[in-house]
């Protein structure tokens, strides 16, 4: 099973830097948003030896007004351990760019509760991947749940994201709508030199 794992992993690290980070930075999270894969947002960190930004596209799902998220691959995760560090994170959803204050979910009854929720609302690929948690007993959920830990992210402050006033998604709709226009537009010439 390892051995499958670490291509698997390679190949989500590959296919997070260059597809999903980008396209959720320009404004394209929606576009990633699929019952099978769930919705995915972009979560900013400092980097723990650098002090450097770091952002890495995660599942999440929203529990009691928090921003929840899962280490899949364990305590190990960067991103988990620079947000342990300094727990003063960015969350770039498909619609909003937040501050917020990461925590880890320990109590058990809570830890639970938010892994079932979250690994259901992953869609296909959390079910994929960690199997169906509905059927689960309370002690395996909790097994996985301590082996992947759960961060809440409570919002903090609202930043502008890439649709609100002067971000990227604004440039990109006004560029749909003019080419909608143009396309229009030469639709309606073309019909009046047909006939």
């Amino acid at each position: 099973m390892t051995a499958m794992l670490t291509p698997l992993r390679k190949a989500f690290l590959v296919l997070n830097r260059r597809v999903a980070a980008p396209l959720i930075r320009a404004g394209g999270g929606p576009l990633l948003t699929t019952p099978v894969a769930g919705s995915i947002l972009l979560l900013r960190t400092t980097g723990r030896k650098s002090g450097l930004v770091r952002e890495a596209p995660l599942g999440y799902t929203v529990i009691d007004g928090r921003v929840v998220v899962v280490a899949g691959y364990g305590r190990s995760a960067h991103w988990f351990r620079n947000a342990m560090a300094d727990p003063e994170v960015e969350v770039l959803l498909p619609g909003a760019l937040i501050a917020g204050r990461a925590d880890e979910i320990t109590e058990p009854d809570e830890r639970r509760a938010a892994f079932r929720t979250l690994i259901e609302s992953m869609g296909v690929v959390g079910r994929l991947t960690l199997g169906d948690v509905r059927g689960r007993s309370d002690a395996e959920v909790d097994i996985l749940a301590q082996a992947l830990p759960i961060l809440a992210i409570t919002p903090t402050a609202v930043r502008l994201g890439p649709f609100d006033p002067g971000g990227i998604g604004t440039r990109i709709n006004t560029a749909l709508w003019v080419l909608l226009a143009a396309a229009g537009v030469a639709a309606a010439v073309s019909r009046r030199h047909r006939c």
